[in-house]
């Protein structure tokens, strides 16, 4: 496994681990760590860097730390350390702010609603800032204000915007690499398959339909597939790098 890889893997599971091992350490780091709704009090702007260390629960951080060392200890090795690390920030932080302009623009749509609705700014701001109080009768206010409050106190956690954008940036090296999902272990080429991915990853951002569970931040991985895109487009035409053969064991 190469360095930069390693250090990212240590930090990550270090900060997993102190979650569970300090005294309200968990609520403490999600607090500081991850990336909150600008809106609200616990947000910083270190977090658009912290929440790409923050996990929520084994399966989550197992999956993004498998896809790290299988694409990521490649792409290092290709590219060196320095380089790596830059296009594995820029993809995460990309990542951060493309789900914070597509938050922010639904809660301004969701909070338009509520005020057209009869609901003050400073009722609405006092009922998410409460986590409750006396909740307006009509469902469909109480549905939005619900969702508005979602967007509000729920932050994003995880390294999936950074994994998107070294799959993408794999895909573009090794385009006919085979890859296969655990569940599904069929091989495909990447050129296929992460595209395919990228498309399901897009189906369940718009229609709210997952097949791998709520609270999955999915434009999120979007954007840092887009700023993978982005950047290694840049690259390509910079450097003129021919993509090459790949040998990648195991699975996604």
């Amino acid at each position: 496994m190469s360095r930069a890889v390693t250090v990212l893997l240590i930090v990550n599971i270090v900060a997993f681990a102190a979650g569970f091992m300090l005294p309200g350490g968990r609520e403490q780091l999600v607090e500081a760590g991850a990336l909150w709704y600008p809106a609200n009090g616990h947000f910083g702007l270190w977090q658009l860097v912290s929440h790409m260390f923050m996990h929520a629960d084994f399966g989550h951080i197992f999956f993004n730390m498998f896809a790290l060392v299988s694409f990521g200890t490649i792409l290092e090795r290709e590219w060196g350390a320095g380089r790596f690390l830059l296009f594995y920030f820029l993809c995460g932080v990309g990542a951060g702010l493309i789900q914070t302009g597509i938050n922010w623009q639904e809660f301004d749509g969701l909070h338009a609603r509520l005020v057209a609705a009869g609901l003050t700014p400073s009722t609405i701001s006092t009922l998410l800032a409460d986590g409750g109080g006396e909740m307006p009768s009509n469902p469909a206010v109480k549905a939005a204000l619900f969702e508005l409050y979602g967007i509000y106190a729920a932050p994003m956690l995880g390294a999936s915007g950074a994994i998107y954008g070294l799959l993408v940036a794999f895909g573009f090296l090794h385009p006919n690499a085979k890859l296969a999902l655990m569940f599904v272990p069929v091989p495909v080429a990447a050129k296929f398959f992460i595209p395919g991915l990228l498309l399901l990853d897009l189906f369940s951002g718009v229609t709210g339909f997952s097949i791998f569970g709520a609270g999955i931040a999915h434009f999120a991985h979007l954007g840092g597939a887009l700023i993978g895109f982005l950047l290694m487009l840049l690259w390509r035409k910079r450097s003129r790098i021919p993509a090459g053969p790949a040998s990648l064991p195991g699975h996604l």
